[in-house]
């Protein structure tokens, strides 16, 4: 049991360890991270996998019994998550392989990475909440170096608005965890589901919000969600890939782990909340994108925009929707990460990320203009791709639930989402070069760039014609969101 869970953090830390110690060996430097991504993967594969076959997993590292000690524990979702971590990590290191220059590996691009990934994995296997902390913390270090990391102008200027929010997001989270052990005497999530199960509803009301803004700007909801257009297009291709696609995502994990085990009482007025954030994220994301002319930056934007899906099936908090949401992120992480890949090689290409100054790519490289294509139309939700199946499972239960409104602005947003990614491929693959643009139609883009977003691509397609066994397993995270008892019974050894 211990190893499923301690794996996915020793791996990305030895991993960091050993890529310092080989810094001055590029091409030892370099075997010993591609090894540690892939070793992450398959601990991802081995933790999703007991989980669904033995139930939820927890450890107390040390041996303290909980809730005085270390707690690891992981059920189908954060087992789903660690496994999309390892997926995300293992390609963006293969395309990193690829595209990032000496410079950047000698000045510790690779043991920045694995730290990276270190700071995800262990939050989504965090049993308490100052040790969730501990994660975001080195999450929020070793992201920050890496979007500053070569240090030109627009990623000095993306990294300090990033680490800016971040920090007015971690005092908030450090101010909240004070007022919860103050209340209630202790930071163990499943510990604390029992006692907040034994008072008044109402009573952390406050704490619960100054967690939810804490984790609402890490998660890139409106109205906190201003970083994120700023950092993303600024670092090189693989660093933007794995932070759209795993580091908001760790932030709505945070909202939807505390506010299905923690904080359930007084649930009316904080789904309407939810909801009403899921709007707003959704239509202030999808109108900044529409309104761009920046291929990245069209891009980040939905990357706000789909938070709102996500935060959509928690304020709904049903069976098939609280599914949708746990479905929703395997599904925007798997597109935004190809987005962003294939968006890096074609910017390489021309030289330019702005749609006015690329061009005719279809006809130079077909391959890649579909390596497009499928996730673009699958982040729409045209079916039978991923996004198809999460969307329909939320609208399904937003019907179900009379939430009109809400399916509305859903169902609106993917019109415009089509629209805009309509515009990227209008511009950039269709059309004709414009005149005097420095276009290389001949130029491979490399088997190490082209590599991960073929294999996203063929995730995304597979997750939509063998969406079954998929929804089966989101539906099987959201039984056990909606059942914390089986959590607090693998924590503490008891039910609620």
């Amino acid at each position: 049991m211990m190893g499923c869970l301690t794996l996915p953090l020793l791996i990305p830390l030895l991993t960091a360890i050993a890529t310092l110690f080989a810094r001055r060996a590029r091409g030892v430097q370099r075997a010993l991270s591609a090894a540690g991504a892939a070793g992450l993967l398959a601990a991802g594969v081995f933790l999703l996998r007991a989980t669904l076959v033995n139930g939820i997993q927890g450890v107390q590292v040390g041996g303290w019994p909980a809730p005085f000690g270390i707690t690891l524990a992981a059920d189908v979702l954060a087992a789903g998550m660690v496994l999309l971590a390892g997926l995300t990590g293992a390609l963006g290191m293969l395309y990193s392989l690829g595209d990032i220059d000496a410079r950047r590996e000698r000045a510790g691009y690779h043991t920045l990475y694995h730290l990276m990934l270190l700071g995800v994995c262990g939050a989504f296997v965090a049993g308490d909440l100052f040790n969730l902390y501990v994660w975001f913390e080195v999450m929020l270090v070793a992201s920050f170096a890496l979007l500053s990391l070569g240090g030109e102008p627009a990623q000095i200027e993306g990294a300090m608005k990033y680490v800016s929010l971040s920090l007015i997001s971690s005092a908030l989270f450090l101010s909240g965890l004070g007022l919860f052990y103050g209340l209630f005497g202790t930071l163990n999530m499943a510990h604390a589901a029992v006692v907040l199960r034994s008072l008044p509803p109402g009573k952390a009301s406050v704490v619960s919000m100054v967690l939810l803004v804490a984790f609402g700007i890490k998660a890139a909801l409106f109205p906190l969600y201003f970083w994120l257009p700023a950092s993303y297009p600024a670092p090189p291709v693989p660093v933007a890939a794995v932070l759209a696609g795993l580091l908001s995502k760790v932030g709505v994990y945070a909202i939807v782990r505390t506010f299905t085990l923690l904080f359930v009482g007084d649930g009316t007025s904080r789904r309407g909340l939810f909801l009403v954030a899921a709007g707003l994220t959704m239509v202030s994301g999808v109108l900044g994108a529409v309104s761009q002319g920046d291929m990245r930056r069209i891009l980040a934007f939905h990357s706000v925009s789909q938070m709102g899906y996500m935060m959509m099936g928690l304020g709904l908090s049903s069976r098939l929707a609280l599914a949708g949401t746990a479905l929703f992120l395997a599904h925007h992480n798997v597109v935004k990460t190809a987005l962003f890949l294939v968006a890096g090689i074609a910017g390489r290409r021309a030289g330019t990320y702005s749609l006015s100054g690329i061009g005719g790519i279809y006809r130079g490289s077909p391959v890649l203009a579909a390596l497009f294509l499928i996730p673009a139309l699958s982040l729409a939700g045209v079916p039978p791709l991923s996004g198809f199946w999460a969307k329909l499972l939320l609208v399904s239960a937003g019907l179900s639930a009379g939430q009109g409104a809400i399916v509305a602005a859903a169902l609106m947003v993917s019109l415009l989402t089509l629209l805009s990614m309509t515009k990227i491929w209008n511009e950039a693959f269709w059309s004709e070069p414009p005149e005097g643009a420095d276009i290389a139609p001949e130029e491979p883009p490399g088997a190490l760039r082209l590599a991960p977003a073929i294999v996203l691509a063929v995730v995304t397609v597979a997750m939509g014609i063998f969406a079954e066994p998929v929804i089966e397993v989101a539906l099987r995270a959201a039984d056990e969101l909606l059942s914390p008892e089986g959590y607090v019974q693998a924590v503490l050894g008891r039910g609620l």
